[in-house]
């Protein structure tokens, strides 16, 4: 009898000791390392990847479907035709510094954004907007300028997270949001450390701790996977070594679609890109396949308009563009240019320093020489971005649903044509389902023809995991690691 209750205390003393030992951290790669970490005043898609759902929300979020879903606010009613929105806040919630959350923090991250000064990188998101009004503590009421279908999804984007008047200037190095993680630290060049939030107020998550450090080398990204210094690496640099990930009972590679656009993207304000013809001669020197072959080795979708091809209203435009080397020549020749040399800006991930050396080589094939210039993050958001200062420049655009940016006249690109601005003012104010999606086949087609920017691909989700870790997002609808359903599994 003493011997089986022995045996019985050891084995429950066992169980004990492996549900404590049950993994619950975890470490996540990333190339590029946020420039900081306020998604209200930033473009960097590396800042959403850390703080996304993680650390901020909104009054809505995007669903790893894709689909928009309630996040602090519980639901909406749509009122006078789409023109006013009634947002239902969940109530008893918390920043992470302990101040409480309410109608007034929403009022004033919403009229924050829409300011004359401020720095939110999308601002487009907000421009609509005539009022907020804190109808109590729970409800805020959005009134807009004109209709608006879309007005749910544009609050699901990182740009669009509630933040404090307390804590709002200091986001950038001590994030304070209402989400299911909280900053702990951000070593610069190496990595940010988030915990789990204790007092969140939604559903807890499973993980204690996660670590993003950053890897901008696909050497070292390997050798990091390969011996476990990282669990998990959703935008994995170094395609070309999938296939050995996938044999290894060890890991398990993740593939899906993400919304990133990429383009070889030209200054339109700047002679001779301000011609249209030469833009065209460049579209046409370009072999997507060779670029999504060469760079991302054969992940990618080719594309001819900017527009994520998994998309219900996406139109297939690539033939407009179709490499055609002989008609690029003489499109250069009809618009009287010869030895042409234009300044090409490569930022650093994989597919734009490989993908540059490919566009390069094309280019040159047709008569078009190229200097290339190797850009940080931080200096291209400057120069090229914030700056104008460059010709050509291969970036994917990984917002969702971004088509709007190019009635921007203050883009990078410079494209802004009366046509189009109409076109996007006349979406906004649209809410039939059927005559939005003709309204945005007509805005494909007509930057497709302006030949705007060179279309390449829409770039593949290709990450590698620990098999054991279980609800890493497949596609990426938005620029986020969201891990709010991420855990390990014995």
């Amino acid at each position: 009898m003493f011997h089986r209750l022995t045996a019985t205390a050891a084995a429950l003393a066992l169980t004990a000791g492996a549900a404590l030992a049950a993994q619950d951290t975890i470490t996540i790669g990333m190339v590029l390392e946020p420039p900081n970490l306020d998604p209200t005043a930033g473009a960097a898609a590396a800042i959403d990847e850390v703080v996304y759902a993680n650390i901020f929300e909104g009054l809505t979020r995007f669903g790893p479907d894709g689909a928009v879903r309630p996040a602090l606010a519980s639901s909406w009613d749509v009122e006078d035709g789409a023109k006013a929105y009634v947002f239902h806040l969940h109530e008893g919630v918390t920043f992470h510094d302990g101040t409480s959350f309410d109608a007034g923090d929403v009022k004033f991250s919403l009229d924050r954004a829409r300011a004359e000064d401020s720095a939110n990188a999308q601002k487009a998101l907000f421009a609509g907007i005539e009022s907020v009004e804190a109808v109590d503590p729970l409800t805020v009421k959005v009134t807009l300028k004109a209709p608006d279908g879309n007005f749910p999804f544009n609050m699901a984007w990182g740009d669009a997270v509630i933040v404090a008047p307390e804590s709002a200037g200091t986001e950038a190095t001590q994030p304070v949001g209402t989400g299911p993680f909280r900053f702990v630290e951000w070593v610069q060049g190496d990595h940010v450390t988030i915990e789990r939030n204790p007092d969140y107020w939604g559903e807890p998550v499973a993980l204690s701790k996660a670590t993003f450090r950053i890897i901008a080398d696909p050497t070292a990204a390997f050798a990091a996977m390969m011996a476990g210094d990282v669990d998990a690496f959703p935008n994995f640099p170094a395609p070309e070594t999938l296939a050995q990930f996938a044999s290894d009972p060890r890991f398990k590679v993740i593939v899906g679609t993400t919304e990133g656009e990429t383009i070889l993207a030209m200054n339109n304000r700047k002679p001779p890109l301000d011609n249209v013809k030469v833009r065209e001669a460049i579209a046409h020197a370009i072999n997507r396949q060779e670029i999504i072959d060469g760079a991302m080795f054969g992940y990618g979708t080719p594309i001819g308009t900017h527009f994520a091809p998994h998309n219900p209203d996406y139109v297939d435009l690539t033939a407009l563009s179709a490499y055609d080397p002989e008609k690029s020549k003489a499109l250069l020749a009809e618009a009287g240019i010869s030895n042409l040399k234009l300044r090409l800006a490569l930022p650093p991930p994989t597919y734009a320093r490989r993908g540059g050396e490919i566009v390069a080589a094309e280019l040159a094939a047709v008569g078009i020489e190229t200097e290339i210039t190797n850009l940080e993050w931080a200096q291209w958001l400057e120069q090229v971005f914030k700056g104008h200062d460059f010709d050509l420049t291969i970036v994917s655009h990984t917002e969702p649903m971004d088509i709007n940016i190019y009635a921007r006249d203050d883009y990078y690109f410079g494209y802004a044509k009366p046509d189009f601005v109409a076109l996007m003012d006349k979406l906004a104010k649209t809410i039939d389902p059927a005559a939005r999606s003709d309204l945005l086949k007509q805005a494909q087609e007509m930057i497709a023809k302006d030949y705007v920017n060179a279309y390449l691909f829409q770039l593949a989700q290709t990450g590698v995991a620990n098999a054991r870790i279980e609800g890493l997002w497949q596609n990426a609808p938005t620029q986020a690691n969201d891990l709010t359903g991420v855990h390990w599994v014995e």
